[in-house]
């Protein structure tokens, strides 16, 4: 079961390039992630500020969903 130098550091060679990929790969991924999480907050505020708007009657123009039908309903 001895292996050869030569096969040792080609096994290690084999490991270091797919570290590099691998390390590579989740720097990419991290960077998508925050990014992701700065779109979250960013329409998570939005959200309450629609919600606040929404709840305040009056602001939108008709307070009941009825009243927007239209008349041939």
């Amino acid at each position: 079961m001895s292996e050869s130098t030569a096969d040792l550091e080609a096994r290690l060679t084999d490991l270091e390039v797919k570290f590099s990929f691998a390390e590579d790969l989740i720097e990419s991924l991290n960077d998508t992630v925050f990014r992701q999480q700065r779109q979250i907050e960013a329409l998570a505020t939005l959200l309450a500020q629609l919600r606040e708007q929404a709840a305040e009657p009056g602001q939108s123009g008709t307070a009941n969903l009825r009243d927007d039908i239209p008349p041939h309903y």
